[in-house]
């Protein structure tokens, strides 16, 4: 999975011969453990016979849309080998100027092209059909492929340059429309298509990956026992007025966007005996939200444009604590629209824009409403002072693992 760490060495290793610029110059992406091409070369290295299988053509790689696609439409019995724009990104193998994969960039994994899926776009309706023996008992158009955060993007309809969504899951993903520039980051985002609808030209978006967001609230539940289920954190977070001195930086697999350090790891912070776990869970949930403030500071200084309001989405926005500090931490409004679970819209608005159920993105922008809304009640020293303690206990997780 995306949080494995096995292969941090071959990460380390692109950056140490330059390569790694390469790689951030072609596919908007720093060497990094998250990404899959990595993973490819881990396997091919280390799993007896799969190389010789993948250059036979009798091995095939695709992330989770293609497996998927691959099973609906027949498997080792005909299925479709493809993939779109958006989930092609996040392999270090393909270049974002051609949207095609790249021969200098293979070489650098030793990845034979003939395991890769066609890249299509987002929006297209001919990714294959269905089974009629599979699982749906019909032959099926399948015309909408969007990668998870992307997905959500175009589900909060964030279709023109300047506007961001950020979701929380496992992680937490923020996504800012630049529009069909491609926008280069100087600031430890990834550059990444947003979109492609059809044959119109793709979209583009800055992206801040954050590794560890709800799945903190998980380890609580899972490993510490203080909680038995994560909605728990709501009240006992809200039982204390603040997180009493404490921070906790949930570097499990190193620090993601805006540092890129995979030498991190976890650590908490500020702890005195008058600490409790109420505490430590008010203190996981400021987490989320000062990771997000990382991710959005760095948007500011990419794009020169300031945050003025924050769409969410996800599943950990049903807590209505942690949606106040995200707002209260930012200094801006936060909304929360009617469907939270905006992934799984955004793959059916793609679809249906193909098979021409909508017929444009405006359309799309109607469908869209506001659940709640969040404002800040902090005030600026508050905000300030809290922030500044944030970054002091990020720079206390660095250089924990050796990765050289």
């Amino acid at each position: 999975m995306w949080q494995d760490t096995r292969t941090d060495r071959i990460a380390t290793a692109l950056d140490r011969d330059g390569r790694g610029d390469v790689i951030r110059r072609k596919a908007g992406l720093p060497p990094a453990t998250y990404f899959s091409g990595g993973k490819v070369q881990w396997m091919l290295e280390n799993v007896d016979g799969l190389r010789e299988a993948a250059e036979r053509g009798e091995a095939l790689f695709g992330n989770t849309d293609s497996w998927v696609i691959w099973n609906l439409t027949g498997g080792p019995d005909g299925g479709r080998h493809v993939t779109d724009v958006t989930n092609a990104s996040r392999t270090m193998l393909m270049n974002l100027e051609t949207l095609d994969w790249d021969d200098e960039l293979l070489g650098f994994f030793g990845i034979p092209r003939a395991m890769l899926p066609e890249i299509r776009s987002s929006s297209d309706p001919d990714l294959g059909r269905t089974r009629a023996d599979g699982p749906f008992g019909a032959e099926l158009i399948i015309a909408g492929d969007l990668g998870d955060q992307q997905a959500a993007t175009v589900g909060q309809v964030c279709y023109s340059p300047g506007e961001a969504k950020n979701t929380y899951g496992t992680g937490n993903f923020m996504l800012l429309n630049t529009g069909t520039e491609i926008v280069r980051s100087g600031n430890g985002l990834l550059t990444t298509p947003c979109y492609r609808m059809g044959g119109d030209d793709a979209v583009f978006a800055l992206e801040g990956s954050i590794a560890v967001t709800g799945s903190a609230v998980q380890w609580l539940r899972d490993q510490l026992g203080i909680i038995k289920d994560a909605a728990e954190t709501e009240a006992l977070a809200g039982s204390v007025d603040d997180s009493g001195g404490v921070f906790f930086v949930p570097a499990f697999s190193g620090l993601f966007a805006p540092y890129w350090r995979s030498d991190a790891r976890g650590a908490i912070v500020g702890l005195s005996r008058f600490n409790t776990k109420a505490h430590l869970a008010r203190a996981t949930l400021e987490s989320i939200c000062y990771q997000t403030r990382d991710v959005a500071e760095a948007m500011v200084a990419d794009s020169g444009v300031a945050l003025e309001f924050l769409k969410v989405d996800g599943g950990a926005t049903v807590n209505d604590l942690l949606m106040q500090l995200q707002s209260n931490i930012l200094g801006v409004p936060v909304s929360r629209p009617v469907v939270a679970e905006t992934t799984s819209l955004g793959a059916a608005y793609a679809a249906g824009l193909a098979v021409g159920f909508w017929d444009n993105l405006e359309e799309l922008r109607q469908n869209w409403n506001e659940d709640r809304r969040w404002e800040p009640t902090w005030n600026e020293d508050q905000r300030e002072t809290g922030y500044a303690q944030w970054k002091k206990a990020v720079e206390r997780t660095l250089d924990w693992v050796d990765v050289g």
